[in-house]
């Protein structure tokens, strides 16, 4: 029986193959349904607290409750003391919201934020007791989810038994190097890195990796052989970036010209001053950097999602290795994926052509696969992809790229081999430790490493929490679960799940494209939303019981795809929740 607090609903309904979605019109509160496998303990879900919707609002509430906070502050300090009580959440969004910074939002007039008290599984739970699905893996990082017993494990074991960190400069440790040969391992593509053994135990990794270096074997010309592991994604592209300036300093005497990059339009690369440079300076974040930035070449990215959208790409990418490669230093891209620039995908063949130029022209290649590492597009690395693998799916083009498209049989490792584009460097993030803890990291080639420091000269870069062995061992757990899940049934599994639920939106007028790759969906807006509709999309989406980020014209997900928890519920849920908020654009 619906409880009597809650308002009379207006129904109304979109039909389509896929799948039927029901519209809640209002947006205080959520029936409680003892059906859904997804119910609460609550009978409505409340929405977040609107007390700091604005800034005229939030005045009166400080205001109003002035007596209160002061008070609260007093006996919050003695209770803390006393009982280890926490603060009330009222005195914490106060706090919040006037000293505590958050990514991306006014210094003055912030967005609202959400309270979190845990994270479990593919849920959140919030301050109220409410629990909500997180769709955007905490920005890509957490693919098994959160609070995941062998993650958790190797944070403990190496808190308790071990150290939490020790500098990199002249020491190292196990976990260091331990990580570094399975990265090796894993982005070279090596037969056993692709083993499902979960007997295949670290000393025989170590083993083969030093066997490999004393034999010197390569599989291809782009052997990767050197790791420097830093403290984010955006300080692995510098890593790379200044790896490249002080390769051609190195190999060219010290006369080296080449200091520029060249990068797609729509790209972004990270906030730190070098990846700002090459993210595009028109329709990126950082315009207002522009004068100050280091000045790079750019090329436009492809305009779709099929091999013909990226023939101009290639074109002008050509022209400008023709006239500048003498300045050039490297072509950095987000390999089939451009993220933060737009959530564009591009086809394999792009990457491909790419290679060719740059040996062509005598310029290395580096690809940011700090978003798309680690399975997220259906592929371990994006730069994978072949004709085969690359699925996309968009509304605009059903006939080209239909989810029923038959795929050949699992490649075998020569095959692979074969099809995979290896860069130069390759910069790896977010999802490296799981989501669990801050890591970057940079691989490159025998030939970068030693055209930087045959002469004795060393790279100089070093990060004071570079190879953080917390981050070391918990990124060691996270990739052991690739090595032995399902992962890749878990992502195509996925996939059909975003196709299936995020279709119904492709027939709303607010919508220009719906579109996804492996486990990433993605709805384009025709206008970006302002920062009131910004206000209402976000605080409707946790209303409906979904925790989404928009950003400009896009709504999309990443859910935590290698979570034994995600159920197809949880999806459709997203998939309502972003029908609901764009109907009503």
């Amino acid at each position: 029986m619906q409880p009597s607090n809650v308002p009379t609903q207006e129904q109304r309904y979109v039909t389509d193959k896929h799948i039927n979605y029901s519209h809640n019109q209002h947006t205080q509160s959520i029936p409680y349904n003892p059906e859904s496998p997804l119910n609460t303990t609550q009978t409505t879900m409340p929405i977040v607290s609107t007390a700091f919707h604005n800034s005229k609002s939030s005045i009166r509430h400080y205001r109003r409750h002035s007596r209160c906070l002061s008070a609260a502050a007093t006996t919050n300090t003695a209770t803390a003391t006393n009982n280890n009580k926490p603060c009330p959440t009222t005195t914490l969004l106060h706090l919040d919201h006037h000293h505590v910074l958050h990514p991306y939002t006014s210094m003055t007039h912030p967005l609202p934020t959400v309270p979190v008290t845990s994270a479990q599984g593919v849920h959140f739970t919030l301050s109220n007791g409410t629990r909500i699905i997180d769709g955007m893996s905490s920005w890509w990082a957490a693919l098994h989810g959160y609070r995941h017993p062998k993650l958790d494990e190797a944070i403990r074991r190496q808190v308790t038994e071990c150290m939490s960190h020790v500098m990199f400069g002249g020491l190292t440790h196990r976990t260091a190097v331990l990580l570094a040969c399975r990265l090796l391992e894993m982005v070279n593509n090596d037969m056993d890195a692709e083993s499902n053994d979960d007997d295949d135990d670290d000393n025989q990794c170590l083993e083969r990796m030093a066997n490999l270096s004393i034999n010197g074997h390569h599989n291809h010309d782009h052997h990767f052989t050197k790791v420097f592991l830093s403290d984010s994604g955006s300080i692995a592209i510098e890593v790379a970036m200044k790896m490249a300036i002080q390769y051609w300093f190195t190999v060219l005497g010290g006369n080296s010209s080449k200091t520029k990059f060249v990068s797609l339009r729509n790209g972004y690369h990270g906030d730190t001053f070098g990846a700002m440079s090459i993210c595009d300076p028109v329709n990126g974040m950082h315009s207002m950097f522009d004068g100050i930035l280091a000045k790079q070449w750019f090329v436009p990215s492809p305009v779709g999602c099929r091999e013909e959208d990226g023939v101009e790409t290639i074109r002008q990418l050509e022209q400008v290795l023709t006239c500048h490669s003498k300045e050039i230093a490297a072509v950095v891209m987000e390999p089939i994926v451009q993220g933060a620039g737009g959530m564009k995908f591009y086809h394999p063949s792009v990457l491909r052509k790419a290679r060719e130029l740059c040996d062509e022209y005598n310029v290395l290649l580096i690809f940011d696969e700090i978003a798309t590492g680690f399975g997220r597009t259906g592929a371990m690395f994006a730069g994978w992809h072949d004709e085969e693998s690359y699925r996309p799916w968009s509304s605009l083009l059903h006939e080209c790229t239909d989810s029923d498209t038959p795929r050949r049989g699992g490649h075998t490792n020569a095959e692979k081999a074969k099809s995979i584009v290896y860069p130069d460097i390759v910069c790896l993030g977010k999802a490296l430790t799981g989501g669990y803890v801050t890591m970057g990291a940079t691989l490159t080639t025998s030939k970068v490493a030693h055209g930087i420091s045959d002469q004795g000269g060393p790279f100089m870069h070093g990060p004071t929490f570079m190879a953080n062995p917390l981050a070391c061992s918990v990124a060691l757990a996270s990739l052991k679960l690739m090595r032995t899940s399902p992962w890749e049934e878990r992502v195509n599994h996925v996939r059909e799940q975003l196709v299936k639920n995020f279709s119904p939106l492709a027939q709303l007028s607010s919508v220009r494209e719906v579109r996804v790759l492996g486990a990433i969906g993605v709805c384009e807006l025709k206008e970006s939303l302002s920062r009131d509709q910004m206000e209402t999309v976000q605080r409707t989406l946790v209303n409906e019981g979904v925790w989404l980020r928009p950003f400009g014209k896009l709504l999309y997900t990443m859910p935590p795809f290698n979570c034994e928890e995600l159920e197809d519920e949880h999806l459709r849920k997203i998939g309502k929740a972003m029908y609901i908020v764009a109907s009503d654009l």
